[in-house]
């Protein structure tokens, strides 16, 4: 089974731009579709970005559309999610997660099986 870890957190001013990388150890990324989510205090845990195993994404919270964008690279089993433009609403524990199957993306949580342990993500002046 894959095994998810999540870098590229950290403390950034607002209309900064951080670059998460969600690498996969113990197994191959390319069998799976990855999602991107993330957590504030006090809030549910909501879907960001999705790329399937073929390549293709879609964002499933409208603030971030424009601002970031998600992409993979199988040879070195890293997906990743480039944000830029952050605001100060964009903080949050973000997690990747994986899904196997013909489903494609989701933006359920229930629906990913495999987590990482997430990277906190701070945007504040």
């Amino acid at each position: 089974q894959v095994h998810l870890v999540e870098s590229g957190g950290g403390l950034v001013q607002p209309g900064g731009a951080l670059r998460l990388s969600c690498t996969a150890s113990e197994s191959a990324l390319d069998v799976y579709h990855i999602g991107w989510f993330r957590q504030a205090p006090g809030k549910e845990r909501e879907g960001v970005f999705c790329i399937n195993r073929g390549g293709t994404s879609i964002h499933y919270t409208d603030s971030v559309r424009g601002r970031f964008a998600i992409s993979r690279d199988n040879a070195k089993n890293i997906v990743y999610l480039q944000m830029n433009s952050l605001k100060p609403e964009d903080t949050a524990v973000y997690f990747c997660a994986a899904r196997s199957g013909y489903s494609g993306c989701s933006a359920a949580v229930s629906s990913y099986a495999i987590w990482g342990q997430g990277t906190q993500v701070t945007v504040s002046s």
